[in-house]
């Protein structure tokens, strides 16, 4: 400024500009390349998840960083945002369907579904997914090429003996569902279906939900070279989706991030205060 015999002060003044300007260089945050690196190894990982997931992802991670910010350097790194699907309204009936019952607790209601999909070899291959509707957990994924109403009072079974028997069991009127000796043997050890309406998926929200996410993050982009891999590969992403994915519907944390242990049974006959399980049913 010496050279036109002006303060620095009128000088900006003319100008419009601030006086830092002539004295800061600007600089970006030490971290930003990390934080970048760390957005895009995570957006590669999981291609089908939001900023926002992301960012939940990142807390875990250790990171101490707002949506905003990832948000920025999200759309500054053309990295895709998943388009939002449509929302759809629910049927409330007044002939009390079960649309009406919301789940309350752990255990309260769990509903299940069947999703198929294929090996490399073209040959179907069936998933039984089972869920606790309060907390989302994804309780098993049964799998095999053929899954009937003995498979479900299996995999019911092996479920009762860990967590306990349920309020209510939700689904929809699937014939391996409906069946006479599957409705009896949930009615005896306690526990109340919850058939939804014909022709309104939407009144099983929860589990088709969880169908969709499935196929979407799993299924869409994986090749099965075999029934075993299938089995491996989906129960890896079941106990990932428990205990790392974050859940929108509960503040991006996951369903289950600590995964109870069970502890082996002793050898020799059970307790006298374990309580019995009704008899499976025979299957004709």
């Amino acid at each position: 400024m010496t050279m036109f015999k002006v303060s620095e002060r009128f000088a900006c003044r003319v100008l419009g500009q601030h006086r830092s300007t002539q004295r800061k260089t600007p600089t970006g945050r030490s971290d930003e390349a990390a934080l970048t690196a760390d957005i895009i190894a995570l957006a590669t990982q999981y291609g089908r998840y939001g900023y926002r997931r992301i960012t939940a992802l990142l807390h875990a991670a250790g990171w101490t960083v707002n949506v905003k910010r990832v948000e920025r350097i999200w759309r500054r790194e053309g990295l895709k945002v998943p388009h939002k699907q449509p929302k759809k309204g629910r049927l409330w009936l007044n002939d009390g369907s079960c649309v009406r019952l919301r789940p309350e607790h752990r255990d309260h209601v769990w509903s299940y579904d069947f999703v198929e999909s294929r090996t490399h070899d073209g040959r179907k291959f069936r998933m039984l997914n089972i869920i606790d509707e309060f907390t989302r957990e994804c309780l098993a994924i049964r799998i095999d090429r053929k899954l009937n109403s003995t498979s479900v009072v299996d995999a019911l079974t092996d479920l009762f003996i860990l967590r306990g028997v349920p309020d209510h069991i939700r689904s929809d009127n699937g014939p391996e569902f409906i069946a006479k000796a599957v409705r009896e043997w949930i009615v005896a050890v306690g526990a109340k279906t919850a058939f939804i309406e014909p022709g309104s998926p939407w009144e099983n929200g929860y589990c088709e939900s969880f169908n969709a996410r499935l196929r979407d993050e799993l299924l869409n982009g994986e090749i099965f070279y075999s029934l075993a891999e299938a089995k491996v590969v989906i129960e890896s992403w079941r106990r990932h989706y428990n205990t790392a994915r974050p859940h929108s519907s509960l503040s991006y944390r996951p369903p289950a991030p600590h995964v109870l242990q069970w502890p082996a049974s002793p050898p020799g006959p059970a307790s006298p205060a374990t309580p019995a399980l009704a008899q499976r049913p025979l299957m004709n």
